[in-house]
């Protein structure tokens, strides 16, 4: 028997029982939809947040303090004075620039009535190129906010919106940080949103006025610095010299660094390990009912034999072989998931474009990404659950004996 011939009667099989071969396809198409979505999403997280942080530079370095892989007992803070070491062009001829930072989290903002809690980050002037932040509309923070310790903020797109309704028109304007009163000298530019949440709800101070006014920190002590290298190929080189200057200015010895240094690739590194294991998980949990569906395919096919033994019986008196009856009802099963399996990647591919459409409905730059492999996994896993589920009821098939297959009732 020909291949055509035995899909062209896989088919007539399948069609003799319309409602049920649909109720045995559906499980499949749910499963190979489920997974194609899950690893679509999964893949698109990834992109999303590993382009969220390549977009800021390649060539950056963040200093923080504290040490995970080592205890140490008298951890020194960062201070406004470390970040000028770094930036020395003669300590680290490496680095371009350094700018330290302070973070205060679930800040008050308050104006006209209207409230929000948001990121305030108390920074320097270089921040920004550093950081590829600009301005649309109004100035920066510059050199005289600094040192006159100036009550000045500048707004994200989205913190102007919900304190005025409005992202334009907004400087000049007054609004009250934990109480205290501060005029806002510009808006961001609109970056949009991302995996780790809206890059627009923040807000920018002078450092000296958000450390002395609003998170209280020690004189001159900083959350963290931020260093630009003067190429991405020279990151390790800048990570070396920074590390020299803390370690002598600290005064810690080898390998009992009280700080630590990442560049972008550690962040990319553990944002793709972080969402790998993720979209694992979720691929997962989805071919579960992969699994589910290929029992209902064993299911049917041993009902299908069960109604079918006087047709067994009778073809192999009429000579045919166990060989032959094995491949048919082989092909029936593999027919009915390879089915499922086409129509559950037009269904997987559905749910990530209804995903990417309510991202971007939410300013949320997220695209979900179905790559060709992960077509070609799921067709084959399909393929194989209608192989795998469709052995044993095609292997009873193949065993009756003619005689008692044709007196069967």
């Amino acid at each position: 028997m020909s291949l055509f011939q035995i899909l062209i009667e896989a088919l007539e099989s399948l069609n003799a029982n319309k409602m049920r071969s649909g109720l045995t396809i559906l499980g499949i198409v749910i499963g190979v939809g489920a997974v194609i979505a899950m690893l679509g999403i999964g893949q698109g997280a990834q992109n999303s947040i590993t382009g969220t942080i390549s977009g800021i530079g390649t060539n950056l370095l963040f200093v923080f303090r504290g040490n995970r892989q080592v205890t140490i007992r008298n951890i020194r803070p960062l201070t406004i004075q470390d970040a000028q070491a770094i930036a020395d062009p003669f300590l680290a001829p490496h680095v371009v620039a350094a700018s330290p930072f302070i973070q205060g989290n679930n800040v008050r903002f308050s104006a006209g009535g209207e409230s929000a809690t948001t990121e305030l980050n108390g920074v320097t002037p270089e921040y920004f190129e550093m950081v590829n932040f600009k301005v649309a509309e109004g100035e920066s923070i510059n050199q005289d906010h600094i040192l006159g310790r100036a009550s000045v903020v500048l707004l994200g797109v989205d913190v102007a919106d919900k304190l005025f309704d409005r992202h334009e028109g907004v400087t000049g304007e007054t609004v009250r940080i934990e109480g205290q009163p501060f005029r806002v000298i510009g808006i961001m530019e609109k970056k949009g949103g991302s995996a780790f949440g809206s890059q627009d709800n923040v807000t920018f101070a002078p450092i000296t006025t958000v450390r002395a006014r609003i998170v209280k920190r020690a004189a001159d002590r900083v959350d963290g610095i931020i260093a630009q290298a003067t190429s991405a190929e020279d990151v390790g080189l800048a990570t070396e010299e920074i590390s020299s200057i803390l370690r002598a200015r600290h005064r810690t010895a080898l390998g009992e660094d009280d700080f630590t240094v990442f560049s972008q690739a550690d962040f990319l590194e553990t944002a793709a390990s972080v969402t790998g294991v993720l979209t694992i998980f979720l691929g997962g949990i989805a071919a579960i009912s992969l699994l589910v569906g290929g029992i209902g395919i064993m299911n049917i096919m041993l009902v299908s034999v069960a109604e079918r033994t006087r047709e067994i019986g009778l073809r192999k008196a009429l000579g045919a072989r166990k060989r032959d009856i094995l491949i048919q009802f082989l092909a029936e099963s593999s027919m009915l998931s390879l089915i499922g399996g086409l129509v559950g990647i037009l269904l997987g591919w559905l749910i990530s474009f209804i995903v990417g459409q309510v991202a971007a409905a939410n300013n949320v730059v997220f695209e979900p990404s179905i790559r060709v492999s992960d077509i070609l996994l799921a067709t084959l896993f399909s393929a194989a659950v209608g192989l795998f589920f469709g052995i044993y009821p095609a292997s009873r098939a193949a065993s009756l004996q003619p005689v008692e297959a044709l007196r069967y009732e």
